[in-house]
């Protein structure tokens, strides 16, 4: 047998979150956890959980743990005033809330199941697609929108949503330091978007057009001159007098600049948004039988 050593053994190192309570460590776990999806899909979330649980209490029913009778009741009301689509989101809400406490989950059940089924046979489930954004469009649009400090930011925000196929709160989100210029273009540093909510940031090219009047780039460039910008978010907001404010543009200002665009050209505007531009390029790519991400550098050489 070996021998002991003489002498108490050392004392083990003592870990610094060792000392931390445990009420703290659980409200941080908390805040990471509400920073694991979008902030617009955290307050849509909550606001539907809110909806059940005024539903529930009006009607003098637990909304925690739900019966599944009450969430069946539930959306059959609801489906009188919601769309298939928000209708799906409030039950997959309830579901999440159920299953993160712990309890039985009403969304599981099969009257639950069949009640959904049965719902989407008599409603449907289509969606508003909205239609996109072409190129003949596109040069219309360039003509159209006024010489004006608004009429500059919002060629660049079509021009270059459409050439990157960027989503409205990819393009509200850019900043000066996103954009690096190069010999043969733009190139856009996204730092976080919808498929990408780890934040590891991607890069996208944005070549200069054939046209000036068309060129995403230089439109971009007259943009930052005109509005005189030098660091901060890339788009901001104009008030009714023509002055450039610090703040950036919210998504759904993309979805109006859109909207205003095609009406200056004689098109319906309800029939459009945001999604437009995003929607035009795979669309021209598939028109032109090239897949999207080869077609991208091609259209906008050729706009």
């Amino acid at each position: 047998m070996l021998a002991k050593k003489s002498g108490s053994s050392p004392a083990p190192a003592v870990n610094k979150s060792d000392s931390i309570p445990i009420e703290d460590l659980l409200q941080e776990a908390q805040e990471l956890a509400n920073h694991s999806m979008p902030a617009n899909t955290l307050r849509s979330y909550r606001a539907d959980w809110r909806n059940f649980e005024v539903w529930c209490r009006r009607r003098k029913l637990q909304p925690l743990p739900a019966d599944p009778a009450s969430v069946c009741a539930y959306l059959v009301d609801r489906a009188r005033t919601l769309k298939a689509s928000t209708l799906r989101r409030s039950l997959l809400v309830i579901g999440k809330v159920h299953k993160i406490r712990g309890v039985p989950n009403p969304k599981d059940d099969e009257r639950v199941r069949r009640t959904w089924r049965g719902l989407l046979r008599t409603i449907g489930e289509a969606q508003t697609q909205k239609s996109p954004l072409l190129m003949d469009d596109l040069r219309k649009m360039m003509v159209a929108l006024p010489d004006t400090p608004t009429g500059h930011r919002d060629r660049a925000i079509v021009l270059l949503g459409f050439a990157g196929a960027m989503r409205r709160s990819e393009l509200v989100s850019l900043d000066i330091s996103d954009l690096e210029q190069t010999t043969e273009g733009l190139v856009v540093v996204l730092h976080r978007s919808k498929t990408d909510q780890t934040g590891k940031g991607r890069r996208i090219g944005i070549p200069y057009g054939q046209h000036e009047e068309t060129c995403p780039v230089r439109r971009v460039q007259r943009w930052i001159a005109e509005a005189k910008l030098s660091d901060g978010p890339l788009f901001r907001k104009i008030n009714r007098f023509g002055r450039i404010e610090g703040n950036r543009l919210v998504p759904y200002s993309v979805a109006l600049i859109v909207k205003n665009a095609f009406d200056r050209i004689g098109k319906n505007p309800k029939r459009f948004g945001g999604h437009s531009l995003r929607a035009g390029l795979a669309t021209s790519a598939a028109m032109a039988g090239w897949r999207k991400d080869r077609f991208r550098n091609k259209l906008v050489t050729r706009v």
